[in-house]
């Protein structure tokens, strides 16, 4: 029988045909932010909702791309990357309050009677210093859980449920008011960005380009670090642990540098999430919003890079729709997608267009 013309066109174009197809899908993600910039009511423009909607699912993908690292290279599957997400984004917001509020209080501090910032607010009003907490709060916390962890030799089931307990532990932690960031309400009226108004075309254009751009920068690091010797010790650690420490291998540090990269790609993320979006509260330190980053993972196929920003993209579309047309059924649909990517698809998407390529 035939073979279908796209799989033969593939086995014969290989590579070039990615490439091409990237820079297709590419070229398309920097046309987005410039075709809304066009009048109101013009054909071609992109309305700022589809616009944010585009970026928040970029960002999303970013996540899926940093929990590939640490789950399909070396093996460690993590349900807590919504917590290393949620505080860069909280870095963030910390900045745009400040920005919002000018010489007084944020908001929601001025409402519940605080006379003045809590110690661990200093300094966030300057830009520089927001960024540089973006990096270092997501860091410093997986440096400090993968240092005990990974010296512990937790693994497998264990390590996943440590790091649920992590993320629900960080969720009740900011739920509290008491704590300054905001209670359940968390972060939001977001007004200015460095100076520029946050909801304008030109800041909105702004910020999905630098999305794009960390996403193909986060890409790019992944893809040298998988072709180079760290990346086949960490695939060799993945497979083979114990035999990796015969051949005079340490597999902690590899496991604390891809943890702590992965927690800071996260945060880099969330950091860019919450000016397109202009939220940031708790919920998306839930222990639900990890497990789905772990269905975009499953789903696009794990240890390829591309799989995951596909799984991200494919999930997050249908989420769109499905919450809209029926918004009760979503989880159980979630549950169900799940499922039968475990039993159906266990190397994803693209590990199915792999098989019928070699067909």
């Amino acid at each position: 029988m035939n073979q279908p013309l796209l799989v033969t066109a593939t086995q014969k174009a290989g590579p070039k045909l990615s490439l091409a197809i990237g820079a297709v899908v590419l070229l398309v993600l920097v046309a987005l932010p410039l075709l809304s910039l066009l009048p109101d009511g013009h054909a071609l423009q992109v309305s700022a909702y589809t616009l944010t909607l585009v970026g928040k699912i970029l960002c999303y993908a970013i996540v899926a791309l940093a929990l590939d690292l640490v789950w399909g290279y070396a093996g460690l599957l993590s349900l807590g990357h919504g917590l290393f997400f949620a505080l860069g984004g909280y870095a963030m917001g910390m900045y745009l309050m400040r920005e919002a509020a000018g010489d007084g209080l944020p908001a929601f501090m001025s409402f519940l009677s605080w006379s003045e910032l809590p110690w661990y607010w200093a300094g966030t009003q300057h830009f520089a210093w927001a960024m540089c907490l973006v990096v270092l709060a997501p860091g410093l916390l997986a440096l400090v859980f993968g240092y005990f962890a990974f010296r512990s030799r937790i693994k497998g089931v264990y390590f996943s449920i440590m790091t649920q307990a992590l993320t629900f532990a960080g969720m009740l932690l900011f739920f509290r008011n008491e704590t300054g960031f905001g209670g359940n309400n968390g972060f939001t009226n977001f007004r200015t960005l460095l100076g520029f108004d946050i909801t304008a075309q030109g800041t909105r254009a702004v910020l999905f380009l630098l999305t794009v751009a960390l996403l193909v920068a986060s890409l790019y690091l992944g893809w040298r670090l998988a072709r180079s010797k760290f990346g086949r010790v960490l695939t060799a650690l993945r497979d083979a642990e114990n035999r990796l420490m015969f051949c005079g291998y340490d597999p902690r540090g590899f496991k604390l540098f891809i943890w702590v990269l992965s927690a800071v790609l996260c945060g880099l993320a969330g950091a860019l999430y919450v000016p397109q979006v202009g939220i940031i509260n708790p919920s998306e330190m839930s222990p639900t919003n990890s497990i789905e980053a772990a269905v975009w993972v499953a789903l696009g196929g794990r240890g390829t890079l591309i799989g995951p920003l596909l799984g991200a993209g494919l999930v997050n579309g249908m989420k769109s729709w499905f919450t809209v047309a029926f918004p009760e059924f979503w989880l159980f649909f979630l549950g169900a997608l799940f499922i039968l990517v475990t039993l159906y698809l266990p190397k994803g998407v693209v590990g199915l267009l792999k098989k019928r390529g070699e067909q």
